[in-house]
């Protein structure tokens, strides 16, 4: 009787514990992650997908994303093979991956970003000062607008910080007149640079072809010459920047500085000034396999996801509102709704290639 009795408990604890485990699954348990993707970013994204809060809101969608870094025209050059995805900071290089790797279309477009110009604020007020940019003097001065066809004209005839008047009471203002930027040929913000650069040298055209490349191939060649080496993540600029190092003027994406500030680190004397004709960096998803897809279609419609793209600076598609009301504490930086700022038009990744090749020398 007794051997019977264990043999009826131990039956009864093992029909217990399947029970358990089907009441799991059919409440829907989502506290572990099914799918483990792989996927090649941009440098700017990576410290969204390391933040816990995304991780988790991930896992409860039953993803755990594990992610390596590159510059967004460099991915082109990689083997994606066993990767699930690749997310570049823009649709051009993100067009040239799915060519490649007969991805069809539409790409998930979850976020954007427009380019902007950090400056001490000594740097932008000598700017402002000489006609080459204004400052919003109803917001404290910590943003303005950078004209950009007066800065052009200042690169091309190759104007120093010494030639503007009041930069002589900054003995940090010397030297060429420059704003410093990515490697165009590597990383997707120098080449988006360009893009907006070229677009207004040339009277508001786009490039769609080699002959609009050589009208402004020389002063594109000026604006990179003339920095240097060159970084192929504008992470590093950006930082340098923010603890006093590196050049007055550095071109970065606006979710960068959002980022910052929403953190609430220290920023010193920064002024942000949106360049009245800029490109947008609309970060696209590149799906390489079902799996891919469905993460990029998720980053896009997930109230969760996208709150905390916001946190991490980045403007979520089809919607301004979530990111004024997350940023409504810093609208004397933030030009929210973007105001007076015009959207270049972004060639073919294969002008842009030629452009940026040109431009490199």
């Amino acid at each position: 009787m007794r051997r019977i009795a264990g043999i009826v408990l131990a039956v009864l604890l093992i029909g217990g514990v399947v029970a358990a485990v089907v009441a799991g699954r059919d409440n829907g348990d989502k506290g572990t992650a099914t799918k483990t993707v792989r996927g090649v970013i941009g440098s700017e994204k990576a410290d969204f997908f390391a933040d816990p809060d995304v991780v988790k809101a991930l896992a409860a969608k039953g993803f755990t994303v594990r992610t390596e870094t590159s510059g967004s025209w460099a991915m082109e050059g990689l083997d994606l093979k066993g990767y699930d995805f690749a997310f570049p900071s823009s649709q051009a290089p993100a067009d040239a991956l799915a060519a490649k790797y007969t991805v069809r279309q539409p790409l998930p477009r979850p976020f954007y970003s427009p380019l902007v110009v950090v400056a001490h604020r000594s740097a932008a007020q000598v700017l402002a000062d000489n006609g080459l940019a204004t400052l919003d003097k109803d917001k404290d001065k910590d943003r303005g607008t950078l004209k950009m066809a007066a800065y052009l004209d200042a690169a091309k005839r190759n104007l120093t910080w010494q030639q503007l008047k009041g930069a002589d009471r900054h003995g940090e203002l010397t030297g060429t007149l420059y704003i410093a930027s990515t490697d165009p040929e590597t990383s997707n913000s120098g080449a988006l640079y360009l893009a907006a650069a070229s677009y207004v040298a040339d009277g508001g055209r786009v490039a769609a072809s080699s002959a609009d490349v050589d009208r402004t191939a020389p002063l594109m060649h000026q604006l990179i010459s003339v920095q240097g080496a060159q970084q192929s993540s504008s992470d590093a600029p950006f930082r340098d920047f923010i603890s006093g190092a590196g050049n007055p003027l550095v071109l970065v994406y606006e979710s960068q500085v959002a980022s910052l500030l929403l953190d609430k680190q220290p920023v010193g004397d920064l002024v942000v000034l949106y360049p009245d004709t800029t490109a947008t960096s609309d970060h696209t998803v590149v799906p390489l396999t079902a799996e891919g897809r469905e993460l990029g279609q998720l980053l896009s419609s997930d109230p969760t996801l996208r709150k905390l793209a916001v946190r991490h600076g980045f403007r979520p598609q089809g919607d301004t509102a979530e990111f004024v009301a997350a940023t409504a504490a810093h609208s004397s930086y933030l030009n929210q709704t973007l105001t007076g700022v015009r959207q270049a038009p972004v060639p073919t990744s294969k002008v842009l290639h030629d452009m940026a090749r040109r431009a490199r020398g």
